[in-house]
Order: structure tokens, then sequence, then C-alpha cells
């Protein structure tokens, strides 16, 4: 640590400035490097004499605690680089007559991670980045590229924000969101085990609400798609409030289908036809798959539930025997496929499949190819939350215009007149 005074060392750093500039150097950040070392190192000094009385260079008086102890060498990271600072030492200190080590408040503060960092830090994770790319983009961008401004262990630490708002985000309170259809489906992550890796199911719902919006709901972890795994997840959000939805979409899985109707069993079933059509087509040979193709398209968007009704029936009639698979495959679970027809006709489109999580669950795979295989359940858990939450802030609304409102008002009559105990929704109120 220098002797100088303030005054002489910013003049001595002035008769630099004066010579760099005049040799035709630019003002660049080796300049403003030495200021912030200056700055940095006198508001630890001033800091140090406030708490212990007195200036630098005055002597200890009775009551008061404290010696200075010297300077020891510490390195703060910047945007501009490393900082090498004397941070002044002290002994012997005490507060109030209680012996304590002295800890500089400015010198804490300014060792945590700005929250500009903190934030890109999360983002580059939570997009795809593995801890070593990002620690490798950040050295990129420091000011010589050399510079390391997160090493890979504190990368992870950052990343346990994502870990937080995933824990937030499954134990908040369901009951202001008005569920008018909800969705299901899972995806399938490799774990690395002390033998060997297995695949965990993340299972995910979300759901459209009375206003149109679609919104992300619940994750949580299975080892499998059984009916006790999805059932504690649906009992996650019937705890928080969640009300009773009008339909699920969800895919064939027999244990989440009997979930769905063990948990709502007054709420109509629809079965994807994302899954449907690929469970099909695969039992079809490749000269007859567009014709066949065209066919299931005639029922799936059928204007009404009778007329697809009819337009099954007679596809199922003509290839019983012709593709006796492809046919069984179809008539598999019908009604559920059908049930989507019962529903305003311009919302079909967005109730028949789990196509929107599914490009959630494409992109997040993507992502996770960077990380082969989770080391914990931590680590999957706020990858692919982190991924489908944000893709989730881009879901477009479903329209509820008052024809919307007036037929599914019409459904819900239908439904309780068959003796099911079906909500009214502000929607069709």
């Amino acid at each position: 640590m220098s002797n100088l005074s303030l005054e002489e060392r910013l003049a001595q750093m002035g008769r630099d400035l004066r010579q760099e500039l005049a040799d035709g150097k630019q003002l660049g950040g080796a300049f403003f490097s030495r200021l912030g070392k200056l700055f940095v190192e006198e508001l630890l000094g001033a800091e140090v004499g406030d708490a212990l009385g007195r200036g630098s260079h005055e002597r200890r008086e009775g009551h008061q605690a404290g010696y200075r102890n010297g300077y020891k060498s510490r390195t703060l990271r910047t945007a501009e680089g490393p900082l090498e600072l004397d941070v002044p030492q002290v002994r012997d200190f005490s507060v109030d007559g209680h012996d304590q080590p002295y800890r500089s408040a400015i010198w804490q503060g300014l060792g945590r991670r700005s929250v500009c960092l903190e934030k890109l830090v999360a983002e580059m994770y939570a997009r795809g980045c593995s801890t070593r790319d990002i620690e490798d983009l950040l050295k990129e961008i420091s000011d010589d590229g050399q510079t390391t401004l997160l090493s890979k262990s504190s990368v992870s630490q950052v990343t346990e924000v994502l870990w937080e708002q995933f824990e937030a985000f499954t134990k908040r309170d369901l009951s202001g969101f008005d569920v008018v259809y909800l969705f299901a489906d899972a995806v399938h992550e490799s774990l690395k085990q002390q033998v060997g890796a297995c695949s965990q199911a993340v299972l995910v719902s979300w759901g459209v609400l009375r206003d149109g919006s679609k919104v992300l709901l619940h994750m949580s972890l299975g080892n499998k798609e059984s009916q006790d795994s999805w059932l504690e997840h649906f009992r996650s959000l019937v705890s928080r409030g969640l009300p009773t939805p009008l339909t699920v979409t969800s895919d064939g899985a027999p244990g989440l289908i009997k979930a769905v109707e063990a948990m709502w069993p007054e709420a109509e079933r629809i079965r994807c036809w994302f899954h449907k059509m690929k469970n099909i087509l695969d039992k079809v040979p490749d000269d007859q798959r567009e014709t066949i193709k065209r066919l299931l398209y005639d029922v799936r968007d059928a204007p009404d539930h009778e007329t697809g009704v009819k337009r099954a029936r007679a596809f199922i009639d003509e290839y019983r025997h012709k593709l006796p698979s492809a046919a069984a495959c179809f008539e598999n679970d019908l009604e559920a496929s059908l049930n989507h027809l019962k529903l305003p006709t311009l919302h079909h489109k967005s109730i028949r499949t789990t196509n929107l999580v599914e490009r959630g669950f494409e992109e997040e795979r993507r992502r996770s190819k960077v990380i082969p295989k989770f080391r914990t359940e931590k680590e999957c858990l706020k990858l692919v939350f982190a991924t489908l939450w944000r893709a989730s802030q881009r879901w477009l609304k479903v329209k509820f215009t008052e024809i919307e409102r007036r037929q599914l008002e019409a459904y819900i009559r239908v439904r309780q007149a068959m003796g099911k105990n079906v909500r009214e929704t502000a929607a069709a109120a």
C-alpha cells in the first residue's frame, strides 16, 4: 500500500494520464481500473478509521480498541477485469467491550457478484449453456479476454436461483386460476446413479383459464409415469386450491388415464390426437399412410361430435379387416378421442393435443443434450422448469368470444343433465 496521501496519489495518476494521452494512447479500461483501485482502497481505509475512531497517523487513546495491522492483497473481480487491492487489516478489535473480528461492510458488499451478472448466468444456463460454457463465455467478454469472471463452481452456485424459483412455483396458491381445460404430459430424462443411469419422468400440467390465458401449473418428478406418481402430482394441484377442470387432455399412458379418472371423475377426458395419430400410422404401410392420414383428419376435424362418431365408425368398418392393427388402435379409447368435438368449435385445435408443452419439451431436450445425464434430480428439475417456464411466458391466449361462452354453457348444461357434478365457470356465466 502506498504511503502517499490521496491528493498525492491523484496528482501522480494525473501526470501518468497526461503522458499516456500525449503518447497517443486511448483512455481505456486500464485507466479506470487504476482509478477504481484508488477509490476502493481509500474507501476501505476511511472505513477502518471510522471503526477505530482515529485517522491512520493518529495515536490510540485509552478508550479506543483495535490497531491497524498492515494490508492483505486481495482480488476484486469487475467487468474491467480483476483489481488487485491492498485491503487494510485490523487486530484486537472490539465493539461495546466485546472482542470480535473486524469485518469490512464495504468489502463484503463489493465481494458480492453483481445482480446483472447473476441474472445473465442464470439465463445462459436456462437456455442450454453448460457451466463450463458459461465460464468460457464470461472469460471471452472480459476486458482482456482472459480473465475468469466466474469459475465453474461459482456458476453452479449462481444457478441455485433457478431451484429457488422452482420451489416457489411448486408451492404457490392455485385458487385464483379458474381452469377450464387442463393438460398433462411428461418428459423423460436420464439421471446418473451410483449404478449406471436411470430414466426419470418429469410430470407437467398446464391449463387454459376462463379468460383464455394459458398457464404452467405444476411440475414433479416420478421414476415412471405410474398412477401413484400422477395422483401425487394432481393432489398437489388440488391441495393448493385448483378448481375442478371441465376437461383433461393427455396421452394414452395407462397410469395417467387412471389417475385423471380417479382425481376428477366429473371431468371429460380428451385423448391427445398427436400421440394417437402417431400410434395408428406406425401400423400402416407406407403406400397407404397419406390416405389413412386424410381419413383420420376427417374424423378429428369433424364439425361436431355426432359427425365425428359417424366418420369414426365408417373408418373402423372400412379398415377392420384391411388394416386390423391400425383399426384396433384407432378404436381403442375412441370416446376420449372424440370428446373435444363436444366443446366450442374454435377451441378444438387448442384442446385436442398436448402439443403446446410438447414443443417446450423439444426445446428442453435440445438444451439438455449439453448435459446428457443429469447428476441429480435437482439439476434435472431446475433446467426443465427454467426452460418450460420461459416458454410458457410466450404462450398465446385462446379466444373466448360470446359465441364460445354460449357453446361452453350449453356443454355444461348437457353434462349436468347427465347427472355429472360439473361446476359453473365464469367463462360460461
